[in-house]
């Protein structure tokens, strides 16, 4: 029962990250995302990933790595569709 309290909590979260990262895609914007949130997250989730391993603890070193992953695509997509990064597609 406790793995999979674990488990389930992990899904959700998941989902909630994975939705934020759907809609910047499918929006083709960062307006309204911080450009430190993913930065944050991905940082965090780096050091999560590395902790729960050492630990042992199997639900959040998957759900961390899955987050760390998450926040990457986050991160290249703020790049991408922020101002910087369009002006960088513009002059290619």
């Amino acid at each position: 029962m406790t793995e999979a309290i674990g488990w389930v909590s992990s899904l959700i979260l998941l989902a909630t990250i994975l939705q934020q990262v759907r809609k910047q895609w499918e929006e083709r914007s960062t307006r309204g995302v911080s450009k430190w949130l993913f930065l944050g997250q991905t940082a965090a989730s780096t050091g999560f990933t590395i902790y729960s391993a050492l630990v042992g603890n199997w639900v959040f070193t998957v759900t961390n790595a899955l987050l760390l992953l998450s926040g990457l695509a986050g991160c290249v997509l703020t790049l991408r569709f922020s101002k910087f990064g369009k002006q960088a597609l513009a002059r290619s």
